[in-house]
């Protein structure tokens, strides 16, 4: 595991500069990848959703399975689910209680073990939370600002911005450096989180200095960037819930079956796999290939002339025979709230001892101890 600094894209960069920036992030992450098989037990691994609705097909082929393949490896994982990341600036949040259950039925049915991986909220860990006031003390409102998530913020919201989500980037630091986390599962467009996490923590040893001095409080984790090509929506744009272009994993056969349908494809009959120019054929094409574990190229070559209609009746029974045992799973899972809320909370007890232990060597290292 290097220790060097990734440089973060600077907002003034020139396409070329950030291209070589994700070009050493790349790099990185693969040196990453080929310890995690070596080394399993160096790593301990932080990840979460925000639950702010029903997880889709999206998230499950985007990160879900990786967790599960990440676990199986023998990495300690943490999972979790920020529902205090839900009430930055919104009128509505929609039924928290039910997005976080339903999630937590969704890990399980998937093959999240809640004996290897620690599954927790946001708001159970008072620990975690209190790290936000000497973290925040570590950065500056202009770094703040130029965080990608809250420039668009920023840039598409007419409303003023609270507190809570312009200090989003300290909150998703102490998410990771609460457990001490040195690996982060991310795409692309979370790397400038990444990368202020591990500022936060280099600070935090410049400033406040260590308990041990042969090793600093926080370790300054790694991105691990995701493999699988990006999922679009069943409209071709961004898959989310507001655009109401997802599959959710728990819905039934027939429901996915209905939205497959109305699936947005394009005139030209002859079915190709060319993600630029085709943009919604090609992502039918590419969930075909990955509830198959196919290349995506050779299915639209064996469809062919068929067409788009050809091609949608593939996906649906390709994406039912796919998520049919898990969707088993998770109906028994749903019929057992209790057995889903002692998960939860034997995560968040867990989650939260180690979040005390954090916080109190925190307080040595600031001399905080009275």
């Amino acid at each position: 595991m290097t220790e060097n600094s990734a440089e973060p894209a600077s907002p003034e960069s020139g396409e070329g500069s950030n291209e070589a920036t994700l070009a050493r992030s790349q790099e990185r992450s693969d040196k990453v990848e080929a310890d995690l098989e070596k080394h399993p037990g160096n790593w301990r691994l932080l990840t979460g959703d925000r639950p702010t609705g029903k997880l889709h097909i999206g998230h499950y082929f985007g990160s879900l399975a990786n967790r599960v393949r990440l676990q199986e490896m023998g990495i300690e994982s943490f999972l979790l689910i920020a529902d205090y990341q839900v009430i930055y600036d919104r009128d509505g949040v929609g039924d928290i209680q039910d997005n976080v259950m339903s999630a937590v039925a969704d890990y399980l049915a998937i093959g999240i073990d809640p004996a290897r991986t620690t599954i927790f909220t946001h708001s159970a860990l008072p620990g975690l939370n209190q790290l936000l006031l000497p973290f925040l003390s570590l950065v500056t409102d202009a770094e703040l600002r130029r965080n990608p998530t809250v420039k668009d913020e920023l840039a598409s919201s007419d409303r003023p911005m609270s507190g809570l989500m312009l200090t989003f980037p300290v909150h998703q630091a102490a998410d990771i450096l609460f457990c001490k986390a040195n690996l982060v599962p991310v795409g692309q467009d979370q790397l400038p989180h990444i990368e202020q996490a591990r500022v936060i923590a280099r600070r935090f040893d410049e400033r406040y200095g260590r308990v041990d001095p042969e090793h600093p409080v926080f370790p300054e984790p790694e991105a691990l960037l995701s493999a699988t090509p990006h999922v679009l929506g069943l409209d071709g744009t961004k898959m989310s819930k507001s655009r109401g272009n997802t599959i959710e994993i728990g819905m039934s056969a027939d429901q996915t079956a209905r939205l497959i349908k109305k699936a947005r494809t394009d005139a030209d009959r002859h079915i190709s796999y060319d993600p630029v120019n085709r943009p919604e054929v090609s992502n039918l094409v590419l969930l075909t290939a990955l509830c198959e574990g196919a290349d995506p190229y050779q299915v639209a070559s064996e469809i062919g002339d068929g067409g788009s209609g050809t091609l949608k009746k593939r996906l649906t029974a390709s994406m039912n025979d796919f998520f049919e045992p898990i969707r088993a799973r998770r109906q028994e899972l749903v019929a057992d709230q209790g057995h889903l809320r002692q998960v939860l909370r034997s995560g968040n007890q867990r989650a939260g001892e180690i979040a005390d232990q954090t916080l109190d060597e925190v307080r040595h290292a600031m001399r905080m101890v009275y």
